[in-house]
């Protein structure tokens, strides 16, 4: 397991809000809403210089939308499927816009089955704390490759 390590300044994802409440299988079903309806948002997406999105996220928050850790064990939260976009964007009706806080993060590929819970051994080993929710992230530069945003320090 490779962790890597980034610094990310504040930034906003419109996407589709749903809850753990809403039962099993909801951040799939969120997944599938936003992508069928992606061009309501395409418009708004940040793109690199080749015209790329600069990423896809699946951002977390605790129920008091603070970007706080899931609570109850990390089995109990917000999720929101979406998209990277400019800042000032305004999110079209049925879209919710979360702006993210400014971070230190560690960050690994996905895939692995066990990669949460190892990377959370890592950061307690390693001395650092978790200081928000755990983002998913998908890279479209990397042919939608996978990871975890673990946030060590607010900035």
């Amino acid at each position: 397991m490779e962790i890597m390590h980034c610094t990310k300044p504040s930034f906003c994802v419109i996407g589709k809000e749903g809850s753990t409440s809403e039962g099993k299988g909801f951040i799939e079903r969120l997944w599938q809403d936003a992508n069928q309806h992606f061009d309501e948002i395409e418009a708004l997406v940040k793109r690199n210089a080749a015209g790329v999105p600069v990423g896809f996220w699946g951002a977390m928050s605790d129920f008091s939308r603070t970007f706080s850790p899931w609570e109850d064990n990390f089995s109990k939260g917000l999720y929101l499927a979406g998209a990277e976009v400019i800042d000032d964007a305004a999110p079209p009706e049925g879209w919710v816009k979360w702006t993210i806080p400014a971070y230190e993060y560690l960050y690994v590929k996905a895939g692995d089955p066990d990669i949460f819970s190892l990377t959370l051994q890592y950061i307690s080993q390693k001395g650092y704390m978790l200081a928000g929710a755990v983002h998913d992230y998908i890279s479209p530069e990397e042919n939608g490759q996978p990871y975890m945003f673990f946030p060590v320090r607010g900035l």
